[in-house]
């Protein structure tokens, strides 16, 4: 395609030159997790390569002195490639191959640009972008996964356990449809959370099994010409070796290279967390409006003034943050899908889209779930304003189902409410249940564990 000019400080070359001038799109870039894992795989193809009689021992050193350096993040300022640009990520590929190339060459003593190290032949060997990017996809999400995300839900998992067991002894009344129902505990709310999350833990560990399958291998459009047989399980287990992480060739590279089925499930697992967090968030900052007019049931931890007018006025901002995030990564996740669907014949053409959306929400669910954790749940305290509610719970009347039947507990419920007395006071005045019977039926805590231990219907 004719000269290029490229910045002289420049590792990139002409390739990622022409993707830089075809697509000034955004500010947007693909990240330092997916970056690390171009220049891994880069790193373990040399070796393989190498290995393989492929290519010669000098230059494959050289290949992997420059990828480790891409992989730590050395040579990020060179990675200019706009996430709106080919669909196949072809031009990053390119950029890394380049920026390779030309610190592989300075290694071995020759100038940038020289082509003592070429980019495709010798750092893009036995490889194509088709089944580079989409393995890049699949091992950077692996690593923030296993590295970010499921430790900081193990975090906070661990930290709503603890606050299950510290609420434990605090009855409350419990609410269906925003009314109020029959009582719970609030350690039970709070155990509930903790499955939520310890749910969402299982889910992403499945999603990492689908993940660990990789497209490498299969070049250009899944039937592996130009790459030797044994390559990509070589590199593969290269990969698994170093990061500690199960990686391995997908047995079907058609389906692996003409789709984005993978990202999207394992995507659809972090918006279902992102929705668990959303409603853990909510019931939090629910629990702890007021302090006067609202439930109160729980006492927040105060991080920052709440109004720039009230004075005192205190918000669960840290809640609010995490319910903000939940909100940008179901965005994320309806990108992923987007992007899933502009998969045609043997190639999805929406890759860098993909990527960008799914790390990005791996990052942002573990910054805030890390931040929820330690700037809300960890600092939460039961109020007295649940319990003392829950004598006046209308909902208790159920627990005189079983002795007086529905429609008379029900008429007692409506009584109750019409005259604002309790429960208690109305039975005892409309039944002819004893003292000792009312405090067996109406006692909030064992209405907190299953059990039927009234006898028919009477009264």
């Amino acid at each position: 395609m004719g000269e290029m000019e490229v910045p002289a400080d420049a590792y990139y070359g002409a390739s990622t030159q022409r993707a830089v001038l075809n697509f000034p799109i955004s500010t947007l870039r693909l990240g330092r997790p997916f970056i690390q894992a171009l220049g891994l795989i880069k790193r373990a193809a040399a070796r393989v390569n190498a290995d393989l009689g492929l290519l010669e021992p000098r230059v494959a050193e050289a290949i992997q002195s420059a990828a480790r350096e891409v992989a730590e993040g050395k040579l990020d300022k060179h990675f200019v490639v706009d996430v709106f640009q080919t669909g196949s990520g072809t031009s990053t590929n390119m950029n890394a191959n380049e920026v390779i190339a030309n610190r592989a060459s300075e290694i071995l003593g020759g100038e940038r640009g020289s082509k003592a190290v070429h980019a495709n032949d010798h750092v893009n060997l036995g490889q194509s972008s088709n089944d580079v990017i989409p393995t890049a996809i699949h091992i950077s999400a692996l690593m923030q996964l296993e590295e970010r995300l499921i430790p900081a839900l193990e975090r906070l998992q661990a930290a709503l356990e603890s606050k299950a067991k510290q609420f434990w002894d605090v009855i409350k009344t419990g609410r269906t449809h925003l009314q109020d129902a029959t009582p719970i505990r609030l350690g039970q709310e709070f155990l509930g959370y903790a499955g939520q999350v310890e749910r969402g833990i299982r889910r992403l560990r499945h999603a990492q099994e689908e993940l660990g399958e990789v497209a490498l291998g299969g070049t250009a459009v899944g039937t592996g010409i130009n790459t030797h047989p044994e390559f990509a399980t070589r590199v593969c287990a290269l990969l698994s070796q170093e990061l500690g992480i199960a990686i391995q060739k997908t047995d079907n590279h058609f389906q692996a290279q003409s789709s984005l089925d993978t990202v999207l499930e394992a995507s659809g697992s972090l918006r279902t967390l992102a929705v668990s967090l959303q409603k853990i968030a909510n019931d939090i900052r629910w629990l702890g409006s007021g302090p006067r007019a609202g439930l109160g049931e729980l006492a927040l931890p105060e991080v920052q003034p709440g109004s720039s007018i009230m004075p005192g006025k205190v918000n669960p901002v840290i809640a609010e943050s995490l319910i903000q995030v939940s909100a940008q990564v179901i965005g994320c996740d309806a990108a992923v899908a987007q992007a899933a669907q502009g998969s045609y014949f043997e190639l999805n053409m929406m890759m860098p889209v993909a990527a960008h959306n799914l790390l990005g929400a791996i990052e942002l669910l573990a910054s805030a779930s890390q931040n929820f954790t330690e700037r809300c749940v960890a600092g939460l305290s039961a109020t007295q304003r649940g319990p003392e509610m829950v004598e006046r719970g209308l909902m208790l009347a159920t627990g005189l189902v079983p002795a007086i039947g529905y429609d008379a507990a029900a008429e007692i419920a409506k009584e109750a409410a019409k005259t604002g007395r309790t429960i208690r006071e109305v039975a005892r005045e409309k039944t002819s249940l004893s003292e000792d019977e009312l405090k067996h039926l109406l006692d909030a805590t064992k209405m907190t564990a299953p059990g039927l231990d009234a006898g028919t219907a009477s009264g």
